[in-house]
């Protein structure tokens, strides 16, 4: 949607390596108003256009296409869209009513309009990336979507474009997101021993001034987001993912983090 910063770069040159110096690289940008929700930040959320189009063509785009609202949507909001399904109703769906209806349709339609053989998504946004993949196996989509990982700045922070919204203190606070997700990797035991270690931190963040404010902490399975408990796909000690998704709120600003794990097995 814009703002582009070094996870942004870092798709850019992913896609580059992927296509090679003979492949073309398309970089779409468009703040889709479909995916705000009431009182959500679209008037505020940053855009920075001419800076964006410099940042993708030094890191190997060949094109920056940045369409305006009346060109995806001629008509006005469009009244068929795309249903994210019980999927999208889950963690960020139950936070964000109707959020992934717009998101995938919008997907749906630069991915129309731009017609890449391969599109790429961050890893941050676990729960859009898989439902992307979703929709685009379940709809015979004719472009394969891969995941690139998460940039984070050396503080342990995700990269945002809403991260430029917090002031130094509540930075400070932001961090305990990062700082939940590891504590759960560096956690001994299963599912339920991690999540716990990611609450504890979580719950000691609400205490700081400025104070964070926990939306959820879910450990999921990363192919639906259904809930991962001890049981759950452990057959004879063989390993399996299960991705521990966080989101909370700042001040003003929402933030959302996660972090892959492997339960069984050799972990």
């Amino acid at each position: 949607m814009g703002a582009l910063h070094e996870g942004h770069a870092a798709l850019v040159r992913a896609a580059r390596a992927e296509v090679g110096p003979r492949g073309q690289v398309v970089v779409t940008v468009f703040v889709n108003p479909l995916q705000f929700g009431p009182g959500e930040d679209l008037d505020r959320y940053p855009r920075t256009l001419d800076a964006d189009v410099l940042l993708a063509g030094k890191e190997g785009a060949d094109v920056v296409f940045a369409p305006s609202a009346g060109e995806v949507y001629p008509g006005g909001e469009p009244q068929v869209r795309i249903s994210a399904g019980p999927m999208g109703e889950r963690l960020e769906g139950a936070y964000r009513p109707g959020h992934f209806d717009g998101v995938l349709t919008v997907v749906a339609k630069l991915l129309h309009l731009t017609r890449p053989d391969a599109a790429l998504y961050g890893q941050k946004d676990a729960q859009q990336l898989a439902l992307i993949t979703r929709m685009v196996r379940d709809l015979d989509f004719p472009v394969r979507i891969l995941g690139v990982p998460t940039v984070r700045e050396p503080d342990g922070l995700a990269l945002s474009s809403r991260n430029v919204y917090l002031s130094a203190p509540e930075r400070g606070t932001a961090l305990a997101l990062s700082r939940a997700l590891f504590a759960a990797r560096a956690a001994s035991g299963g599912p339920e021993e991690a999540l716990k270690a990611a609450q504890e931190v979580l719950h000691d963040a609400e205490g700081r001034t400025p104070p964070l404010e926990p939306d959820y902490a879910a450990l999921v399975d990363p192919a639906d987001f259904t809930p991962v408990a001890d049981g759950t796909a452990r057959k004879d000690g063989v390993a399996y993912e299960a991705v521990l998704a966080v989101a909370a709120r700042v001040g003003t600003t929402r933030l959302i983090d996660n972090i892959r794990l492997t339960f069984g097995g050799n972990r």
